[in-house]
């Protein structure tokens, strides 16, 4: 191909937002010369590859959307460490059908018994499945919605977390919120009520959310609204971090 045709196909593809075709078109063409290919057959392979690509690039997208501390998937999560946990349960979960459902999940379990792990494992797989995820903790989340509302822009930040397919709130219950956290969260649970999808860890059994909703009135609400249509995750056990710290120290220590 002279130069000329090369230059306004390189335009063409750049305009039609065809990276991967435009990188890869001319190594595809010797191959399917190669091999005995036509033209059509060198067109499928170039879109599938086009496709492929793309859908890479948007999970990608998704997952740094997401804001997920660190990625995580099942398959390094050790099911054993923690027995009470449902394994079949979780991997059921991993199918995300629950999300399409607008269905709730709830880990309950002491500190470091992998309920983070499983929460991002979770929401990575929400978002190979072309859904858009947002993790954030209790904390974090109240005191955003704290700052939007003193700045005038809550509204807007409520229709974006109601926007998003599934909503994961790490760590409820390691700090007391106030009556106007507790109340912010309250709202945007009601928000996303049969509408999305949220997830929630917390180291506290349910008949003591009311320490940290402040009074039992809001916090059954809450709970009515939350566990109307949920999975709930037992993740009771010895610390998951604690069992392999104690493996790593357990570990001879090389001469």
């Amino acid at each position: 191909m002279t130069e000329a045709p090369k230059i306004l196909l390189a335009h063409h593809l750049k305009t039609l937002k065809l990276p991967t075709f435009l990188r890869e078109y001319e190594k595809v063409a010797l191959q399917c010369a190669a091999e005995g290919l036509d033209h059509v057959q060198f067109l499928a392979r170039l879109v599938e590859m086009e496709l492929i690509d793309r859908e890479r690039r948007m999970i990608e997208r998704r997952i740094k959307a997401a804001k997920f501390p660190a990625t995580k998937s099942l398959d390094s999560f050790d099911f054993k460490a923690i027995p009470k946990l449902n394994k079949m349960q979780v991997l059921e979960l991993a199918r995300c059908e629950w999300i399409d459902r607008h269905e709730n999940v709830i880990a309950l379990g002491p500190s470091g018994t992998g309920k983070t792990h499983v929460s991002l494992a979770l929401g990575l797989a929400a978002c190979q499945k072309g859904m858009s995820v947002a993790f954030t903790t209790a904390a974090a989340l109240v005191n955003e919605m704290m700052e939007a509302r003193d700045e005038r822009r809550l509204l807007r930040l409520q229709k974006q977390l109601a926007a998003v397919k599934l909503l994961i709130i790490d760590e409820l219950g390691f700090v007391p919120l106030s009556k106007t956290g507790a109340e912010l969260l309250f709202e945007l649970i009601s928000q996303r009520y049969e509408r999305g999808s949220t997830m929630i860890t917390s180291n506290l059994p349910f008949d003591e959310w009311t320490s940290t909703f402040g009074t039992e009135r809001l916090t059954g609400a809450l709970l009515d609204r939350l566990t109307h249509h949920v999975n709930i995750l037992e993740m009771n056990g010895e610390s998951y971090r604690l069992a392999q710290s104690r493996a790593r120290t357990a570990e001879p220590k090389t001469p």
